[in-house]
């Protein structure tokens, strides 16, 4: 098992992950975020077994999010990535689960092209920055707010992950699990307010220094003070935009982030 496989199934993970984030079809976006959480457990299944193999993994990538302009074109680039990554797979059980569930994507994917009815513009892209009654200093404050917050959750996603990897200590494991998926849903929330803003992005770029953590304690001290910076940017952004609906909804975010702390501290 090398990292090859692995960098194209994290690849993989992203292409279906934003392809959900920038359609805006409820029904198709929740059936892609469906096998986005499908291709991040492959993803989880691989890294195992290079660590087992008594190899190591990296969050290097080499890709660009393609800024189309239709639903048809979205689901072409992600159908051509799916048969792609295909010829990465082993032969081996793992490698014939994996392949099977991407088959059954690529029946779905083939499914919603031959319906015309399942196209329509993407408006994720388009740089237009509108947001029901916001004005120009609201929606710059949420625009910086959401460039920086789906860095962190992504970056969350894959740090936690990569130590709950490596631990043998079950209450570690089980806090690394519950931050994954917290950080999955924000990242989530996030990405599909961006599409709407038509400002959606990659997140830049894990440097390898991020994830190989050498002192637990520390890491989780900068932690605790990176998720207190995020409760405070949650309540000036709750404070600042005069929307009733978006204010309870980074109120709501702030006291997760709360629980988050409480979670970290248990590392300690």
């Amino acid at each position: 098992m090398t990292n090859k496989i692995y960098q194209q199934k994290h690849e993989l993970w992203l292409n279906i992950l934003f392809a959900s984030f920038a359609i805006d079809d409820e029904r198709i976006k929740s059936h892609l975020y469906d096998f986005s959480q499908i291709a991040f457990r492959h993803m989880k299944w691989f890294g195992n077994k290079v660590l087992e193999s008594g190899k190591d993994y990296n969050y290097d990538r080499d890709m660009v999010l393609l800024k189309q302009e239709s639903n048809f074109a979205i689901l072409k680039v992600l159908k051509e990535k799916i048969e792609a990554t295909q010829v990465f797979y082993p032969d081996t059980t793992l490698g014939e689960r994996v392949k099977t569930d991407d088959t059954y994507l690529l029946q779905y994917v083939a499914e919603l092209l031959a319906n015309p009815v399942n196209n329509a513009e993407v408006t994720a892209f388009n740089m237009e920055r509108k947001w029901e009654d916001l004005d120009q200093s609201q929606i710059d404050a949420l625009t910086l707010f959401l460039f920086e917050e789906s860095y962190k959750e992504y970056e969350l996603i894959l740090v936690y992950a990569y130590m709950q990897a490596r631990t043998k200590n079950m209450l570690h494991f089980n806090v690394f699990e519950d931050l994954v998926d917290e950080s999955h849903f924000h990242l989530k929330s996030f990405g599909n307010m961006m599409a709407k803003l038509g400002i959606l992005a990659l997140p830049r770029e894990l440097h390898r220094m991020t994830y190989v953590v050498k002192d637990l304690d520390k890491f989780v001290k900068d932690g605790i003070a990176e998720e207190e910076a995020a409760k405070e940017m949650c309540k000036e952004l709750s404070d600042s935009i005069k929307d009733e609906k978006l204010s309870k909804f980074f109120d709501f975010i702030n006291y997760q982030e709360s629980y988050h702390i409480k979670l970290m501290e248990k590392l300690l």
